[in-house]
């Protein structure tokens, strides 16, 4: 019996390895009769149970679009321009929805996750670069948890917002002590919260019944008519297309068991795309759901003064009397809870996320409770400075800034990604097709092109109108336009700079009866497929 391995592509400390397959070709009469009984047991599977076996990565990244920094965009989207911009929550998620899948292809394709390909196609002064922008996407995105959980512990047991950041601090050995009791079931309570309170949502948006065609026509028409429709725009696409979610879901598709052939990878692929499809839908649902609700009830016409007030400057401490037509006294308690359990699904998706990162660029893998610890306390930070600055008005503008400073952040994820899942030298025949890289690409530079007009007609008026003194005026203008200036030229570099490595070795070219093997789906005549990597198999998803 002739045993060969192929190693392929780009690997660990500057190794071309990308994933080791080993194929043992057994003698003819073998594969005949292995074809002829259907004995791999991948085959035999049914399609629902194939399915499942792929289930877990897209709805645990879709957790992080249900977090406080959604909601809050979504409640203040509503509360200032009613319906007017549902059309940037079904374009983000419609974009959202290409992305994750085209990183999920990514990461099945090579059998690396986007921030090891960055590292092995980048200089290394880009390469740190990156890395700093991802791990500051990561600490952007942990400031609405922060805030949300101290919101959530403000409204349970009255307790002021800045000692409820405090406090957050020690929601890391909360979670550290739930996991010994499965990471599973932590992940499902969360989940379970998380859609109770979607729930009551959906249950308000029954009773106050926002007219049909007004949503529709704020979904379907792009207006940004109102005072600060713009950045409120550029915050909603921020909470929606987070950058880190990139490197999280290229990598946490590793950990499922793939057949190592063209077929196989297709197959995945096909899978994951359906279930990103699923939890976006519902998360696009929700997403419509609040927004509907907070614009129904605070443009409504029997308003209370008291109401209108709270309105005005809508956050998540006060959003709780939209929920009391369907929860009446109750609605604070359980909205309460329901908003810490959303801040958690921010912690686990950005724990990942900022593991993923750090190994991926560094090669250093720290632990899970470390490296979470290490983010909540540099996300503390500002959340605490402000929240005790400006109290619960601040902490809730602080949570769309950090949303708008994920959009800002989102070139520098996105741009990798695109070029190098439509690159033949990276991706091989896995590459995306022509239409997919004219809709991403024109929808990627559209976002692009927003955050950059916001930025810089926004930091213009805002010099034209400052109070500050002259001089304070000019020496910030010298310090902010050339940061802008590399903005734009750090956009462009990534844009048009060809990719030089490539990673793609089509596996068994030279041998055609292991080319045959691996398309009938076997890889290891004595068991299934193993996964393309062990180091990542440790993720908790379902088999």
């Amino acid at each position: 019996m002739e045993s060969q391995q192929q190693r392929i592509g780009v690997g660990e400390r500057g190794s071309n390895r990308i994933y080791s397959a080993e194929v043992e070709t057994p003698p003819p009469s073998d594969i005949k009769q292995f074809d002829d009984h259907h004995d791999d047991p991948e085959n035999q599977k049914p399609g629902w149970r194939k399915f499942l076996a792929h289930v877990g990565p897209g709805f645990l990244v879709s957790l992080a679009y249900l977090d406080p920094g959604n909601l809050e965009t979504d409640l203040q989207a509503g509360a200032n321009h009613q319906y007017e911009l549902l059309w940037v929550i079904l374009i983000g998620l419609i974009f959202a929805l290409i992305i994750q899948s085209l990183s999920a292809n990514l990461g099945v394709s090579t059998g690396k996750h986007l921030s090891e390909l960055c590292k092995a196609e980048y200089p290394p002064f880009v390469k740190y670069c990156l890395w700093l922008l991802a791990e500051v996407s990561v600490i952007a995105a942990d400031i609405p948890e922060v805030i949300g959980t101290a919101f959530g512990l403000n409204i349970l047991f009255n307790i002021p917002v800045w000692s409820g950041v405090l406090l957050t601090g020690f929601s890391t050995l909360l979670l550290l002590g739930l996991q010994r009791y499965g990471v599973r079931k932590l992940e499902m309570l969360i989940a379970v919260l998380v859609f109770v309170m979607a729930a009551c949502f959906f249950g308000e948006m029954g009773y106050v019944k926002p007219p049909a065609s007004g949503v529709i026509e704020g979904m379907f028409v792009p207006k940004l008519s109102g005072q600060g429709a713009t950045g409120d725009a550029i915050a909603l696409l921020g909470a929606l297309v987070m950058p880190h979610n990139l490197f999280l879901h290229s990598a946490l598709v590793l950990s499922r068991k793939v057949p190592n052939s063209v077929r196989g990878i297709n197959v995945a692929c096909r899978y994951f795309l359906i279930e990103s499809g699923f939890a976006l839908f519902i998360a696009f649902l929700i997403n419509v759901a609040i927004v509907s609700v907070s614009g129904t009830v605070c443009h409504g016409d029997n308003l209370s003064d008291k109401d209108a007030k709270t309105c005005s400057d809508l956050t998540l401490n006060s959003a709780s009397f939209l929920l009391q037509n369907v929860l009446g006294k109750s609605s604070k308690v359980i909205y309460a809870i329901a908003l810490l359990a959303s801040g958690q699904s921010s912690t686990i998706t950005g724990t990942y996320a900022g593991q993923f990162i750090m190994q991926g660029f560094l090669d250093i893998k720290m632990r899970k409770w470390l490296r979470n610890l290490m983010t909540r306390c540099i996300a503390i930070t500002p959340s605490l400075v402000v929240s005790i600055i400006g109290g619960p008005s601040g902490a809730g503008r602080l949570i769309i800034i950090a949303s708008m400073i994920l959009s800002f952040e989102l070139p520098f994820a996105l741009i990798p990604l695109l070029k190098f899942s439509s690159s033949a030298t990276k991706m091989g025949p896995h590459k995306n097709s022509i239409y997919i890289i004219v809709v991403s690409w024109i929808l990627g530079m559209g976002i692009i092109g927003i955050n950059i007009y916001y930025l810089s007609t926004g930091f213009v008026g805002w010099i034209i109108h400052s109070s500050l003194p002259k001089v304070a005026t000019v020496f910030i203008g010298i310090l902010v336009f050339p940061l802008m200036a590399v903005y734009i030229l750090a956009v462009v570099y990534l844009t048009v700079r060809k990719d030089s490595v490539g990673t793609f070795i089509e596996p068994t070219k030279n041998d055609p009866a292991a080319l045959n093997q691996m398309e009938s789906g076997i890889t290891n005549t004595h068991g299934p497929p193993v996964p393309f990597r062990e180091d990542l198999a440790d993720v908790p998803l379902p088999e």
